[in-house]
């Protein structure tokens, strides 16, 4: 599928998303919101697809929506977006809500500025990499607006409710050394180091584990990451390893162990997911 203002590969299992407006520093205008919800609708889909990296052309990752509009940039009436409130659904909150759907895992490699909804897009990212030169802005406040995105939901559960507010309450850039130290980046490189890191962990990922318990485990972990007890998750994980046990991918997984060689996984996502999937569906899930 062809893109405009992005350029998704897909190289030895891994999908490289870029964020390809290098001249408006990535800002996410109208076409760039669809094709980003739609980009990861399709590497969720594309069962070569095991693990994805995100990152940006240019100097910045991506300085958020684009403005240059003036203030009727956010005036979803101004913009035709909806004619009654309660059908008005924010866009970035589109993106990272595909992004929240995928087995998939996403690297996020933040190769500069990140702010507004630059920030906010990678916050259901699994692991985030910086570049020594990153920052990270979660700016509503400062532009007369709340946090879009659904980052009130995952901020704090990545840095914590206190830090997660002062992010939010004063709006100020927070350097890739406090993001490191707050929880949000897994790690910092040099310029030049940050996409190889990246891969070197995608490659991980991709050479050792199976695709469809990476897949489930991801989808666990966010999924259970608000629940109100363990017992959601004995449930399911009980239901999903009865299913995963009698797979070809468990006979692989405990041959290539026992044989010393690595491991050839078979089974793919979405075609091998287990029946139980999407188990939040299920009335009984929520009793």
């Amino acid at each position: 599928m062809t893109y405009e203002t992005i350029v998704c590969t897909v190289t030895d299992h891994i999908a490289t998303i870029e964020l390809n407006r290098p001249e408006a520093m990535n800002s996410i205008d109208q076409t760039m919101l669809d094709e980003l919800t739609a980009v990861f609708a399709q590497t969720n889909a594309d069962p070569d697809v095991r693990v994805v990296v995100v990152t940006g052309r240019g100097r910045a990752y991506c300085a958020g929506a684009d403005l240059s509009g003036g203030s009727a940039s956010l005036d979803a009436e101004e913009r035709g977006w909806a004619e009654e409130i309660d059908e008005f659904r924010d866009g970035g909150g589109l993106i990272t809500l595909q992004i929240f759907e995928s087995t998939k895992p996403v690297i996020g490699a933040v190769n500069g500025v990140a702010a507004g909804l630059g920030a906010t897009m990678l916050l259901p990212m699994d692991i985030i990499l910086a570049s020594e030169t990153a920052r990270f802005g979660f700016v509503f406040a400062k532009r007369g607006i709340v946090p879009e995105a659904c980052s009130t939901w995952f901020l704090p559960k990545k840095v914590g409710v206190s830090t997660a507010a002062e992010w939010f309450y004063t709006g100020r850039m927070v350097p890739a050394a406090e993001a490191l130290e707050a929880g949000l980046v897994r790690s910092v490189h040099a310029p030049d180091d940050l996409l190889p890191a990246a891969y070197a962990l995608a490659r991980e990922i991709v050479e050792n584990t199976a695709p469809v318990a990476v897949g489930m485990i991801r989808q666990m972990l966010w999924r259970f990451a608000g629940s109100e007890h363990p017992m959601d998750a004995h449930r399911i994980d009980s239901r999903i390893n009865f299913e995963l046990g009698r797979t070809p991918d468990v006979v692989e997984g405990i041959t290539s162990f026992l044989e010393k060689r690595p491991p050839q996984f078979p089974g793919r996502l979405p075609g091998d997911a287990p029946s139980s999937y999407p188990w939040w569906t299920e009335p009984s899930f929520r009793q």
